[in-house]
């Protein structure tokens, strides 16, 4: 009955849904130096004063460059440090203390990112997002990701419109630990392989419409520039220093995937990484790290050619991102835990409803396990 349950609400919401969307933030400005330009880009939109949102480590690090573009152009603002998490209690915390500020401002990673639209969102003003890594492609999206106090999934908060603005300083995301450079690789390799499987089942996309040739060229596009430029950029940022090949990942982990994965859709990479946070051995692990074993398991669960398989896992772990139990910190972990994480992947609320066919969690158990075992013997 469930399964007959979906099909027809899959069937009804399609019926229902004609047009196709694609969308996209107001602005995107990529390039060195973008961080002394923020007061700027602020008045722009907005005149009362900036209300930012900031990570203590970023705050620490560019507080100079953050504050003096402001007080050096006589604009106001209120600078708040962000505490962690992307939940309720931080989204209302800041809403209370907005004052008469008119536009938020997110400078930070992800988490700090989400908050910031959410806050907007609830605040109905709008956002500048002013990501200081590359590690995902929530940036550019009309969604915020919103977990509990101690950091579990609960549920995607829809926004009606995209980041009015989105700065990327390449000179700081260059400086950043090479990490999360290569955790936005992997959020982003699932840019395609969810597209696709979105295309089939002509899914509705996290825009609310069906998916347009040009949101799964771009996709595509963001699959074959990661390929080509992921371990270039690696090596330059490894150095701390911007290459053509870092400008290029910067654009396709950020504005490609971003544009994409909303206009094109999610799939069961992302439904994994959902349901791998209910496992607390994974919550130290970044998103793209864990979203980029779910593309491996999206690619066993589609039963894709093993030259491709193989492909992706080589690429990833080059990369340094995870392909294996033991890498994700699950090398011991019961069946029956896994079957949890399987099961919360297959959520009613999640987007393994997307897959052109029906998935169960005994589905995505086997996939993961067999992911395991084909990363486990490549040498």
């Amino acid at each position: 009955m469930e399964a007959w349950n979906r099909k027809t609400i899959r069937k009804e919401r399609n019926v229902k849904i004609m047009s196709k969307i694609i969308c996209s933030p107001g602005s995107y400005i990529q390039g060195n130096g973008e961080m002394r330009q923020l007061a700027k880009y602020y008045q722009s939109i907005g005149s009362k004063g900036a209300y930012i949102i900031v990570d203590r480590f970023i705050y620490d690090t560019y507080q100079v460059e953050i504050e003096s573009s402001f007080r050096e152009a006589d604009t106001p603002f209120i600078l708040k440090i962000f505490n962690g998490e992307c939940c309720m209690k931080e989204i209302h915390m800041h809403e209370e203390q907005l004052g008469q500020c008119d536009v938020v401002i997110g400078i930070g990673g992800g988490k700090t990112l989400d908050t910031s639209k959410a806050v907007s969102f609830y605040a109905g003003i709008p956002v500048i997002i002013v990501p200081t890594t590359a590690a995902s492609d929530a940036p550019c999206s009309r969604l915020a990701v919103i977990y509990t106090e101690s950091g579990e999934f609960e549920n995607y908060l829809p926004l009606p419109s995209n980041p009015d603005m989105v700065i990327m300083d390449t000179e700081v995301i260059a400086k950043a630990p090479v990490r999360f450079l290569m955790a936005g690789i992997g959020d982003a390799l699932a840019t395609y392989y969810e597209a696709t499987a979105c295309d089939k089942a002509d899914a509705i996309t996290m825009a609310g419409g069906h998916i347009t040739r040009a949101a799964i060229t771009l996709a595509k596009l963001c699959r074959d520039v990661l390929l080509e430029d992921g371990l270039k950029a690696k090596a330059a940022v490894e150095k701390g220093v911007s290459t053509q090949a870092v400008e290029n990942i910067v654009e396709a982990n950020t504005y490609l995937s971003g544009v994409g994965f909303e206009s094109s859709g999610l799939a069961a990479a992302h439904a994994i990484h959902n349901g791998l946070t209910v496992l607390e051995e994974t919550h130290r692990f970044l998103h793209g790290e864990k979203v980029a074993f779910g593309v491996i398991c999206q690619l066993v669960l589609e039963n894709r050619p093993m030259e491709e398989i193989e492909r992706i896992i080589r690429f990833c772990r080059k990369c340094g991102l995870p392909t294996t139990f033991k890498e994700l910190g699950l090398e011991e972990i019961s069946n029956e835990k896994l079957l949890e994480a399987a099961t919360a992947s297959c959520a009613d609320n999640d987007t393994m409803k997307n897959m052109p066919f029906e998935v169960w969690p005994e589905d995505i158990l086997a996939a993961m396990q067999a992911a395991n075992q084909i990363s486990c013997s490549i040498e």
